[in-house]
C-alpha cells in the first residue's frame, strides 16, 4: 500500500509530520483529519516528479514573461476556475481550459502551464500553487488546502473569489477617490512651474531697470524663481528622491512600524486607513475560520496579509494569547486596534459560535463606512485645493504688483512736484 508523509497542524497550532498507509491521497487526508490534526501538506513518498517544463507528452513550452499578475488578473481567474469546478469539470480540466484562454508571454499563463503539469504527476493544487509565491500568496494556498481538505473546493474558491473581488472594489474605490486630486495638483505644479520659469524672470528685469525697492514678498518669489529656472532639471528627480527615501524608511522594521503608526493618526485619511485595515483583517480571518483553517494558522496568515505593521503587531499578541488558551475578544480589545462594535460582536459570534458569519459582518460594515469617508474626503478635498490654489496665485499677484504699485505712486509724486 503507498505511503504518504504529511505536514499537519494539531489543536495547539503546533506543526506535526508523519507518515501514513493509504491507497489515495484522499484516504490520507481524512485519516489525518481522524487523528485530530489538520494536514497542511500530503505527497505520496515514491510520487512521480512531473516531466520538465517543454518536453514530455503534452507539456507546453512556455514563453518569456516578466513583471507580476496582477491583482485583478488573479481574480478573475479564481472567480472562473470556481465556476468551471462548480459545473462538475475536473480540476486539471479547468485549468487547461483557463490556461488556454491567456496570451502567450503572460506570467499567469506560464504559472498555470507548471501547475498543470504538477497536478498531473500526482502533486495536490495547493503544493503546486505555492511554488509560486509571487502569484499565489500564502492566504490564497492556505484556503485552496482547506478546500482540498474538506473536499469543498469549489465552495472554498467561490468564497476566496468573493473575498477578492471586495478587496479589489474597495481597492478601486479609493484610487479612483485620489485620481481628481492627483490631477489637478499635478496640473497646477507643473503651470506655477512654467510661471516661475518664464514669466517672473521678465517682470524681474523690469524691477531691475527701473530701480524699484521690492518688499520681501517680491524678494522671496524672485528667489524662488531663480533656484526653479537654475535647477529645473533637477525637478522630477525630487519625486523621485522622496520614493526612495520612504523606501529606505520602510525597508526597516522600526521605520515600517512608524509610517504605519503615521498613517493610522493622519486626520480623515487615517481614519480610512484604520477602518480599511481592520475590514481586511476581520474578512480574511472570517473567509480562513468560515474554510476550516485552526484559528492559529488563520491569525498567522492574516497578520502576514494585514498590510499595517502596528497592526500586525496587535494580531501577534492576539495569536499568542490565543494559543495560551485565552478567546479572540478579550486580547482583541487589549490591542485596541478595534472599537467597541467590533470587539461586541466578535464576542457575540464566539459565544453563538458564529464568529466567522460575525466578522464578515463586521467587514462589510466597515467597507460602507469607507465609503462614506471616502466620500467626505473627497468633498473636503475640493474646498481645500481652492484655498491652497488661491492662496498661491494670491501670493504671486501680491509679489508681482507691490513693486508696481509703488512704482506708479513714485511716478505720480514725480509729476505732481513738477507742476
Amino acid at each position: 500500500m503507498p505511503r504518504f508523509a504529511y505536514d499537519a497542524l494539531d489543536s495547539q497550532g503546533k506543526e506535526v509530520k508523519g507518515e501514513v498507509e493509504a491507497l489515495t491521497i484522499e484516504e490520507a487526508q481524512t485519516k489525518i483529519r481522524q487523528m485530530d490534526y489538520f494536514p497542511t501538506s500530503v505527497k505520496e513518498r515514491a510520487a512521480k516528479k512531473a516531466p520538465a517544463v517543454g518536453t514530455g507528452t503534452g507539456a507546453k513550452k512556455k514563453a518569456f514573461a516578466m513583471g507580476r499578475v496582477s491583482s485583478k488578473s488573479l481574480t478573475v481567474f479564481t472567480r472562473q476556475l470556481s465556476t468551471l469546478i462548480d459545473a462538475g469539470l475536473p480540476v486539471v480540466r479547468s485549468l487547461r481550459v483557463l490556461e488556454d484562454q491567456l496570451k502567450k508571454g503572460t506570467m499567469l499563463k506560464n504559472n498555470l502551464i507548471d501547475i498543470i503539469d504538477d497536478v498531473e504527476s500526482g502533486t495536490t493544487l495547493s503544493e503546486a500553487m505555492a511554488k509560486h509565491p509571487k502569484t499565489f500568496d500564502r492566504l490564497y494556498v492556505s484556503m485552496i488546502r482547506a478546500g482540498e481538505a474538506a473536499g469543498a473546493l469549489h465552495t472554498i474558491l467561490d468564497r476566496l473569489a468573493i473575498f477578492m473581488e471586495k478587496s479589489q472594489k474597495l481597492k478601486k474605490r479609493v484610487i479612483s477617490a485620489m485620481i481628481y486630486p492627483v490631477v489637478v495638483i499635478s496640473v497646477v505644479v507643473i503651470i506655477l512651474t512654467g510661471i516661475m520659469i518664464f514669466v517672473i524672470p521678465r517682470f524681474t528685469a523690469m524691477f531691475s531697470e527701473m530701480d524699484v525697492d521690492m518688499p520681501t514678498i517680491t524678494i522671496v518669489l524672485i528667489t524662488v524663481s531663480k533656484t526653479l529656472a537654475r535647477f529645473w532639471f533637477l525637478l522630477p528627480g525630487v519625486p523621485f528622491g522622496f520614493w526612495l527615501l520612504f523606501r529606505l524608511i520602510v525597508m526597516t522594521e522600526a521605520g515600517r512600524y512608524g509610517v504605519d503608526k503615521i498613517k493610522l493618526m493622519l486626520p480623515v485619511f487615517g481614519s480610512i486607513v484604520t477602518k480599511s485595515t481592520i475590514s481586511r483583517f476581520a474578512r480574511t480571518l472570517g473567509t480562513l475560520l468560515q474554510s476550516g483553517v485552526p484559528i492559529l494558522q488563520a491569525l498567522t496568515i492574516v497578520r502576514e496579509a494585514a498590510g499595517n505593521a502596528v497592526v500586525a503587531n496587535a494580531i501577534s499578541k492576539v495569536h499568542d494569547s490565543i494559543r495560551e488558551g485565552d478567546d479572540i475578544a478579550g486580547p482583541l480589545a487589549q490591542s485596541k486596534i478595534c472599537d467597541n462594535m467590533v470587539v461586541n460582536m466578535v464576542a457575540v459570534g464566539e459565544e453563538t459560535g458564529e464568529l466567522a458569519e460575525m466578522l464578515l459582518k463586521v467587514a462589510d460594515t466597515y467597507d460602507e463606512d469607507v465609503d462614506a469617508l471616502v466620500g467626505g474626503m473627497m468633498s473636503l478635498i475640493e474646498p481645500m485645493l481652492v484655498v491652497v490654489l488661491g492662496s498661491v496665485v494670491a501670493f504671486i499677484v501680491m509679489a508681482l504688483f507691490m513693486p508696481l504699485i509703488k512704482l506708479m505712486t513714485s511716478i505720480g509724486k514725480t509729476k505732481g512736484g513738477g507742476i
